[in-house]
């Protein structure tokens, strides 16, 4: 027996899991390409922070196993993120979260979906060709301030 994959919204107790699971992907995927220029400036930033105050009535949580264990925020037609902790990726979750947003959008009345990732991210670019998007156009990466080329990506509904 598998166990389902809960999605619901976010709740002011779920900011520590989200911080968490942000965290760790951070850690895990962009940390390690990053100049320690960046690292510094990240780090000592309350982006993250922010970004979960300002986003939480927005993000979308998948439980599995009662723990909050993936995210997803978006706006519009646009895909802001979609993280899963490194420990429960390969599971199903971040396909179900990006269903549940490509869902949301579509019942909005979008025509198509937008995300961004940078070419950097193998994993991320592989998971979403997987799931139908294509690459669309290719510009620096404002965020990191790193040298790093972000891919946008659309997908027709």
């Amino acid at each position: 027996m598998t166990t389902p994959i809960l999605i619901r919204r976010a709740e002011a107790a779920d900011v520590d899991a989200i911080l968490h699971i942000l965290g760790e992907t951070y850690e895990a995927t962009w940390k390690p390409e990053l100049s320690a220029k960046a690292i510094a400036r990240f780090e000592a930033s309350s982006h993250t922070e922010a970004y979960v105050r300002e986003r939480l009535a927005y993000f979308e949580v998948a439980c599995f196993d009662g723990k909050v264990v993936g995210l997803v925020d978006w706006r519009d037609d646009f895909i802001d993120a979609l993280h899963v902790s490194p420990r429960h990726q390969r599971l199903g979750i971040g396909a179900a979260l990006l269903r549940h947003a490509e869902t949301a959008i579509a019942g909005a009345g979008y025509a198509h979906i937008r995300l961004e990732t940078d070419t950097f991210n193998q994993q991320a670019r592989a998971f979403y060709g997987k799931h139908g998007y294509a690459e669309i156009d290719f510009y620096p990466d404002e965020e990191w301030h790193s040298g790093f080329t972000t891919v946008l990506m659309n997908k027709d509904l």
